[in-house]
């Protein structure tokens, strides 16, 4: 019965972390951001050449994930003359980490938005420039909130298999249905907050493809947090994105799709954005499936999982992020 769980407690933890982290991954340093909650670790990829008139990308993780979920994209546009940064929040990473409850039970979606913002402005700063912000699953939905509040402008927007503004309780319902055992794994975890990603089996039936290799399995699981914001996934199930008021801070042109291209056309027929409204059109791409209009474009990673950027066929969808950045 335990081997059909994948009951473990190997990979559970109740305790922050301690003694020091673990060095950058290769092609990338490491500085921290000095916060009134605690330090927060930033990541940079800096190229040899850099190519004039793209702007600095930031890279915003998911939950369970860090900068370090970033590296291999980092590398990939650092050699292609893109400076890229990567943030970890609280808890996650190499950055400050509450205890445990605190984490669990009174980290809110706001205070992780204000990590991620704390990131981005220090990167505009440095620069001297409005970034491209990249988010990935609940990362993403943080980018949508960080831009519908209102607390900073962005030159682009990338969002990669992210929550959708509108809310993600379905994507949730998607979860206990590809698990079946995933409440009954929670009790015999005392609702642990990594539960659902508590085995290596688990993690790659959720976020990878079938043949993603058992080596980088078990890299990629040591790299995960040791525990998790419930209210985070909590206060992002259902709608809490306002989309016109999201795309008024992306300064230039980007993009969820349908949703998006709504408020991006209704934008534009208001005069509250100087932009030209283009049909629905195809873009070159592996897979045959890319397209853009109305503001948004719309890639596919054909054979990825979730964890689209860290899967075999990462290069694929750093290639068509390469590519929306010479679009802007």
């Amino acid at each position: 019965m335990f081997d059909v769980l994948h009951l473990s407690f190997q990979y559970l933890h109740w305790r922050r972390p301690s003694g020091t982290p673990a060095a950058a991954p290769q092609g990338t340093t490491r500085t921290f951001i000095p916060t009134p909650s605690g330090d927060l670790e930033l990541l940079c990829a800096k190229p040899l050449n850099p190519v004039a008139g793209i702007p600095p990308v930031v890279f915003l993780h998911g939950g369970m994930g860090s900068a370090w979920m970033w590296h291999e994209y980092m590398r990939h546009l650092a050699e292609h003359g893109v400076t890229s940064y990567a943030v970890s929040a609280r808890g996650h990473g190499a950055s400050w980490h509450p205890f445990f409850f605190r984490m669990l039970y009174a980290t809110t979606k706001r205070e992780l938005a204000n990590d991620f913002v704390a990131g981005i402005k220090a990167v505009q700063e440095w620069e001297g420039s409005e970034v491209v912000l990249v988010g990935h699953s609940s990362g993403g939905g943080l980018s949508q909130f960080i831009l519908s509040e209102g607390d900073v402008k962005v030159k682009g927007l990338a969002l990669l298999g992210a929550v959708p503004g509108t809310g993600s309780l379905s994507v949730y319902v998607n979860w206990w249905l590809l698990d079946p055992w995933f409440m009954i794994r929670m009790i015999f975890h005392g609702w642990h907050s990594n539960s659902p990603l508590s085995h290596p089996s688990l993690v790659k039936q959720a976020f990878f493809g079938r043949d993603y290799p058992g080596d980088k399995l078990l890299e990629f699981q040591r790299h995960l947090n040791r525990y998790e914001s419930f209210l985070w996934p909590l206060g992002m199930m259902f709608r809490f994105v306002d989309p016109k008021r999201m795309m008024r801070n992306i300064i230039g042109w980007e993009k969820s799709a349908e949703t998006y291209r709504i408020a991006f056309s209704e934008l534009v027929r208001e005069s509250k954005l100087e932009a030209k409204d283009e049909t629905i059109h195809a873009l070159p791409g592996e897979g045959d499936l890319d397209n853009a209009g109305h503001g948004v474009d719309l890639a596919w990673v054909p054979g990825a999982g979730h964890h689209l950027q860290n899967d075999m066929p990462w290069e694929i969808g750093a290639a068509k992020l390469w590519a929306f950045l010479r679009r802007l």
